[in-house]
């Protein structure tokens, strides 16, 4: 299956979808023109028209996290 263009892997595209989705179910408007009436279509409309934005969180390891940690603790900022 070819990645959609802007998005890292597939499940990353199928996870914003939805979160996008849920959002139009939960009565969010939509930001684009569709014909179609299922929240799911209506989402992945919005991503290709480039109207939904999203960022991969900064993500660390459990050894600078607890390197942070124990800096804190330590009161070493």
């Amino acid at each position: 299956m070819k990645l959609m263009d802007g998005f890292d892997s597939n499940y990353r595209y199928i996870l914003v979808a939805a979160r996008r989705a849920r959002q139009l179910q939960s009565g969010a408007p939509p930001v684009v023109d569709t014909t179609s009436r299922k929240p799911c279509r209506i989402a992945q409309d919005e991503i290709r028209a480039g109207k939904v934005k999203w960022e991969i969180p900064e993500t660390r390891s459990a050894t600078e996290q607890a390197a942070e940690t124990f800096d804190k603790a330590l009161g070493q900022d």
